[in-house]
């Protein structure tokens, strides 16, 4: 029995050398983006808990955006690898041609949105008790902070539509160059704009927001520049933008497996703005534990986001290849890997989980409650790392209308929910109001085990006819 399980689920050697020559390289950027993140977040937690908790709320808010983003490429990416499979370069540029425009399309809707309703959308987080913190306040340092980072946005767009295609290409290392360079630069900028250091203005929660829009525009020139002056390494990219235009047979495909990706990224950063909006319904101090707790949950959920990325390139481009077997086999280990990671991730995380919190400036309800928020965290990590891996399996085979029921439709008819109703007509402690929200994924689980298992993503999307 040993045996077999070991010939299903361990790979050798050079499996595991393949599978972290693609996860390391994205593990270090957004290793790197998210602990600068977090020291971004220690910094403005040190002037106070109302900055920090507005700065939070905008940041959830964006969430929404960047998983938009990240969700109306996905669906030309599915192709971006396979066609990369096939070494087929005009079908490359045509899904890149694509993702400019839907990048375009989101970001614009996305600016009029927010200077619209922004500060609509920010009180609808303050609408809990005043524990902790000065609501007023803290809606006036979101909308701050708020309309310095829309600046951002354009440098973030074109960011995800190079480097993704790079990465379905199979390369990995100048996105991560890029985006280490950016966060050190962000980390510096932070360190002058927020405190004002060396003559500089103290600006506060604006200097933060402006140190993350510099970081975005220098990441942004280093994957552009890159791209187009090495030409023989990214051989697609001859000819880019000699036209904007995309084949509407290709539209149409790309269309109809991208749509409900991106609408399982919205709906699914909306339900967790949401999850959060009924926690916060409980006190600000909820807002700024959950808020410390995210930051920390962030720095370690780069392994198993990482290994799911992962999973889309090397299994979609063995689908692409035709190798449905090998494509099978590789999934089955890759997600064994991922949950074995993850669970001595947890152990570590659940390690810090009293000390980190008392890096911030705040009050001792806020620390302990994020202590506690960790610990759940924690614990449910490896099953996060379960479902992440099985989302992407799903996905690598263009099974995008699953992906949609499995993700974001569970997330709205179970999770948010269970929520809601806890939050609002119990008096039951919120951590573990956030715990029973985690167990209802269980359900999850075992959807996404029997899809998996049966193989139902096991397909070429792009084979020739």
């Amino acid at each position: 029995m040993l045996k077999t399980f070991k010939k299903k689920f361990v790979g050798d050697r050079k499996f595991y050398g393949m599978v972290l020559a693609i996860a390391v390289p994205i593990m270090i950027q957004n290793g790197i983006t998210n602990f600068v993140s977090m020291l971004d977040n220690i910094m403005v937690g040190q002037i106070g808990t109302e900055q920090m908790s507005g700065v939070a709320i905008v940041n959830q808010l964006l969430f929404v955006y960047n998983l938009c983003i990240f969700g109306g490429l996905a669906g030309a990416g599915i192709f971006t690898a396979q066609y990369f499979g096939q070494k087929d370069d005009e079908g490359i540029r045509h899904t890149f041609r694509f993702k400019i425009w839907m990048a375009v399309l989101l970001t614009v809707v996305t600016v009029l949105l927010f200077l619209g309703i922004g500060e609509t959308l920010i009180q609808y987080y303050l609408s809990g008790s005043s524990d902790g913190g000065n609501l007023q306040a803290t809606l006036r340092y979101g909308k701050e902070y708020l309309l310095v980072m829309l600046l951002g946005l354009p440098a973030f767009m074109m960011v995800q539509v190079y480097a993704s295609t790079l990465r379905e290409c199979g390369e990995t290392v100048v996105p991560m160059k890029a985006g280490v360079t950016a966060v050190l630069v962000n980390l510096v900028v932070n360190y002058l704009l927020i405190y004002g250091k060396f003559g500089l203005p103290a600006l506060g929660v604006v200097g933060a927001a402006l140190a993350t829009v510099i970081s975005r525009y220098v990441e942004a020139a280093i994957v552009l520049i890159w791209t187009h002056t090495h030409k023989e390494q990214n051989s697609y990219i001859v000819g880019i933008y000699k036209t904007l235009k995309v084949p509407l047979v290709l539209v149409k495909k790309f269309i109809i497996k991208g749509s409900p990706l991106l609408f399982n990224e919205a709906l699914w950063a909306a339900a967790m703005a949401v999850l959060t909006q009924c926690y916060s319904v409980r006190g600000l101090s909820v807002v700024a534990g959950l808020n410390i707790a995210n930051t920390l949950n962030n720095v370690f959920n780069v392994v198993f986001i990482a290994l799911g990325d992962s999973v889309a390139i090397i299994v979609g481009q063995l689908l692409g290849a035709g190798k449905m077997k090998e494509a099978r086999d590789t999934d089955n280990k890759m997600i064994a890997f991922s949950v074995f990671c993850c669970t001595m991730m947890a152990a570590l995380m659940l390690l810090i989980s009293p000390l980190f919190p008392r890096i911030y400036n705040t009050t001792e309800e806020v620390r302990v409650l994020a202590s506690r928020f960790i610990m759940v965290q924690a614990i449910f990590m490896p099953q996060n790392a379960f479902l992440h891996a099985a989302y992407f399996t799903l996905r690598s085979g263009g099974k995008t209308i699953v992906t949609f029921f499995f993700d974001s439709v569970f997330v709205w008819c179970v999770s948010v929910p269970i929520a809601y109703i806890l939050s609002r007509y119990t008096n039951m402690y919120v951590v573990y109001i956030l715990a029973i929200v985690q167990i209802g994924d269980w359900i999850k689980c075992l959807i996404g085990f029997i899809l998996v298992k049966k193989g139902v993503w096991l397909q070429n999307i792009v084979v020739k006819s």
